[in-house]
């Protein structure tokens, strides 16, 4: 085992008690975060001194410690004792279940301050749950930090997930957003769209709206679905036309999500290939590539497909399509192209359609008789803003801005007011 390597076990070992313990397997991994910096972890599976490995077995016994280390930082990720049993001698230990004893350790653990980068939203006996935030307002995409005892106020859990946001990060301003201010927004994004009731087998016409984000500064709209996923994306945006199939179906081939991460890779901070940019040449090529296999197995589809975005992931390109005219249910048709970035052959594809043929039985939605602007009126007190900092791509910063949302919708065939959630 290299030095380096073996320094981070003891250290490991030491820090959670692991007397009790034999290191079981260990393994390397990289991934890339929101702000392109590639994270090298170490992860470990220590199993108690009693257990007896089994062949062909691959979970891990009762009071497994799984543990993931960042070999540069020495920070850790995540601490699991598999089922909440642990075998730890001198471990990490909070006598009383005491909050603030936890909450001091993992400002010790994480370098965060409590109220400043992190804060509290749901606490149970032995178990307390925060989220990222900036000066207590919260963040999207969020970072989240778990923790978990035992009766006896062992550590059974640990977990730190995304990334915490730094001060050079965040675009000063003040909050001055209020509803009235972006009323108008909130009404255009407002969308009757078929809800499925999977009990009634039925689907139900809702006006409804997505949260979605407006920033501070200029009242620019930011949409949900580049907030949520942790990746930055190219934009693309073309429909995909073609004059003449390809009279010879598509070879699916398996795709290889596993890397292999070598120590010295690990030690000298060798960026990820997921880091670097899509140049114009790979767009280009990446656009054949789709167009290709569009022509293949969807052969009648011209004119029907827009490339939305590019992204990397796992070492490859992902083309995310969307259907030029979708229908205006919850689930809506996606298309994902796996592109080798070595060959820009794609490899598979994943169509959600099999998914979406469930609702094909569901009895269709009673006729809408109620407008749009009637059913803003009678939801438009239920809206709600709050103050969000939101991580900017582009510019590369947190951005303060107003997450609207309203947990209500109104049934466009009778206009009753129904809680989304129920749905």
């Amino acid at each position: 085992m290299d030095r380096r390597i073996t320094e981070l076990v003891n250290l490991t070992k030491t820090k959670f008690g692991l007397d009790n313990y034999f290191l079981q397997s260990h393994s390397l991994r990289r991934n890339v975060n929101i702000f392109n910096e590639t994270i090298f972890t170490l992860s470990m599976e220590w199993f108690p001194n009693h257990v007896i490995v089994p062949e062909d077995d691959d979970s891990n016994p009762e009071g497994t410690a799984v543990i993931d280390v960042d070999v540069t930082t020495r920070k850790y990720e995540s601490v699991i004792f598999v089922m909440d049993k642990t075998y730890a001698n001198n471990g990490v230990t909070f006598a009383g279940l005491d909050r603030n004893d936890m909450i001091k350790w993992i400002e010790r653990e994480t370098g965060l301050t409590y109220g400043k980068q992190f804060q509290l939203y749901k606490e149970e006996e032995g178990r307390l749950l925060f989220n990222e935030c900036i000066d207590g307002i919260a963040v999207s995409p969020s970072g989240s930090i778990e923790i978990k005892l035992d009766n006896e106020g062992r550590l059974t859990f640990f977990s730190v997930l995304g990334q915490f946001s730094t001060k050079e990060l965040v675009k000063d301003e003040k909050y001055t957003l209020t509803f009235e201010s972006v009323e108008h927004l909130a009404k255009e994004q407002l969308k009757l769209i078929e809800f499925p009731s999977f009990e009634q087998e039925k689907l139900f016409p809702i006006y409804a709206v997505e949260e979605f984000y407006v920033t501070n500064e200029n009242k620019s709209l930011i949409p949900f679905e580049f907030i949520e996923d942790v990746r930055s994306y190219q934009k693309i945006g073309e429909t995909i036309h073609w004059d003449e199939p390809i009279d010879k179906p598509f070879d699916r081939k398996e795709v290889n999500w596993l890397e292999e991460v070598t120590v010295d890779q690990a030690f000298t901070l060798e960026p990820s290939p997921d880091s670097f940019p899509i140049t114009k040449v790979e767009k280009e090529k990446c656009l054949l590539t789709v167009r290709e296999l569009l022509r293949q197995d969807y052969p009648k589809d011209t004119g029907k497909w827009i490339l939305k975005t590019l992204h990397r992931e796992n070492g490859y390109i992902n083309a995310i399509l969307r259907m030029s005219n979708q229908t205006n249910r919850v689930f809506k048709r996606k298309l994902v192209i796996i592109i080798d970035p070595k060959s820009f052959q794609a490899v598979n594809y994943v169509d959600n359609k099999p998914m979406l043929e469930m609702f094909d039985h569901f009895s269709p939605p009673e006729e809408v008789t109620i407008t749009r602007e009637e059913a803003y009126e009678k939801i438009k007190d239920k809206f709600e803003i709050n103050p969000y900092y939101v991580y900017d791509f582009d510019c590369e910063q947190y951005v303060l801005c107003g997450k609207i949302d309203c947990e209500y919708g109104v049934n466009g065939s009778n206009g009753e007011i129904v809680a989304l959630g129920d749905l």
